[in-house]
């Protein structure tokens, strides 16, 4: 209850209450004196990550953008509709504490850049496990090719603490349908070494099952 402008509840009247916030059509069908009551309203904290890993880098086509590309596109889309609203947003773990306005989305870009640059490492496939505060939202971004059980855990972690979230998964064209034929090598992007398939038509309802049930699971 609070202020807002969404239907809430109704109570009965209590002294100290204002005539003017009686509902005097609901009122009327009894005996008895009812105030109308407000939804509290507040801007929400949306905590944004996208998976910037090694495998994200690829495009099967040369003048087509990566995955890294669209799915950072993607966020600060949602990043700029979210701070237009009036909701707070933030980077997941990075520190940052969730802000309102242009500038929100400016921060985010730069706090990307700024991870891009001085990173020691590659950047993990899947979001850091961090404390949020509950009611909070998160929405993830990456292509969830990772193991099932792996996901999992991320979704349970914030899940178990009653926040809310939101998945999305980016593919690349060629990811959805493998569309190669004859004999080609395939080598991984995060060091997991070369595999060659000499009629990879052969495998192609199988791969389509495989990632069918990849999507099952994370729904």
């Amino acid at each position: 209850v609070g202020q807002g402008d969404a239907f809430w509840q109704y109570r009965p009247y209590r002294d100290g209450d204002s005539a003017s916030q009686i509902d005097w059509r609901q009122s009327a069908r009894s005996r008895h004196l009812f105030v109308r009551e407000t939804e509290w309203e507040a801007a929400a904290s949306v905590w944004l990550w996208r998976d910037a890993s090694p495998s994200m880098q690829y495009a099967s086509l040369r003048n087509a953008d990566t995955k890294a590309v669209r799915a950072e596109l993607i966020t600060l889309a949602l990043a700029s509709l979210l701070s237009d609203a009036g909701e707070r947003v933030a980077v997941l773990g990075s520190g940052m504490r969730p802000i309102s306005g242009r500038i929100a989305v400016r921060r985010i870009a730069e706090t990307w850049f700024d991870e891009t640059r001085n990173a020691s490492r590659p950047p993990a496939s899947l979001p850091p496990l961090v404390p949020l505060p509950a009611h909070g939202s998160v929405v993830l971004v990456s292509d969830w090719l990772d193991p099932l059980d792996k996901i999992e855990e991320v979704v349970r972690h914030y899940a178990s603490g009653g926040v809310r979230g939101h998945i999305v998964q980016v593919l690349d064209p060629a990811e959805e349908d493998l569309p190669f034929d004859g004999h080609v090598k395939f080598e991984g992007l995060e060091a997991e070494g070369q595999h060659t398939i000499r009629r990879v038509e052969t495998v192609r309802t199988a791969y389509g099952a495989r990632l069918a049930a990849q999507r099952e699971g994370l729904q």
